[in-house]
């Protein structure tokens, strides 16, 4: 029996997306890449296919829910079971929270929230099911009360905020019995389009934590917020 666990990434075709959709092919996992643009996405899986890892692209836009509704569809055709899901697509509006534009709010709350909580709907009944599956939330520091919103960003921090609170809430979701772990990440300041020239950590150190989240052991977390594998404040 074909015990190969398959993940789904959003945003995976760049920066810390890019660095996960290696990492869990390196580990052995069917990565499903999904980029909002597929050209892009099979540009950037090229390298992954290169090193013998098994990738597929997907174009998929968390904004719309029918293109997450007709990712789900053409995967349930092909046989093609989400074991994990990473939800890490996410937008940086940059302005404080009177400057912040209706837009930007929109923009924010649909990419960095919206979207990975009708992700979840669409593939945790399926883990539920099957008695196992991880979701791993790509979310930032910057979302985090203990730690110190990011003002200048206001939008961005307060979609952070509530994407660890649907770690939270969709954790407390969870029936007792099936293997199913819910958990928010912190990637730190990673050098990506996002992150700008000056962070000072690399894709590949900023995705390891979402990497660990992604194949925990069955007495593993869930419904925690980590950073560098360990418990940061909510």
């Amino acid at each position: 029996m074909d015990t190969t666990r398959t993940a789904l990434v959003t945003g995976g075709n760049r920066g810390i997306g890019l660095a996960i959709c290696e990492g869990l092919a390196e580990r052995g996992l069917d990565v499903v890449m999904a980029s909002r643009n597929e050209d892009r996405g099979e540009g950037a899986a090229a390298s992954i296919r290169g090193r013998g890892g098994s990738v597929r692209v997907e174009q998929l836009d968390v904004i719309e829910t029918a293109s997450i509704e007709a990712c789900k569809e053409r995967l349930d055709a092909d046989d093609v079971t989400v074991d994990v899901l990473v939800n890490n697509a996410g937008v940086y509006p940059d302005a404080d929270a009177l400057e912040a534009t209706i837009d930007q709010l929109d923009q924010a709350w649909t990419v960095n929230t919206r979207g990975p909580w009708l992700l979840a709907k669409a593939f945790v009944p399926d883990m539920l099911e099957r008695g196992y599956g991880r979701v791993v939330n790509v979310s930032s520091g910057s979302g985090s009360f203990g730690e110190g919103l990011d003002t200048n960003h206001a939008a961005y921090s307060a979609s952070k905020a509530a994407l660890n609170a649907l770690t939270m809430t969709l954790n407390d979701a969870l029936p007792a019995g099936p293997d199913v772990k819910v958990n928010s990440m912190g990637p730190g300041w990673v050098h990506t389009r996002m992150g700008g020239e000056a962070a000072p950590r690399t894709p590949e150190e900023g995705a390891d934590t979402a990497l660990w989240l992604a194949t925990l052991p069955e007495d593993g977390p869930s419904g925690g917020f980590f950073r560098d594998r360990e418990r940061i404040p909510w």
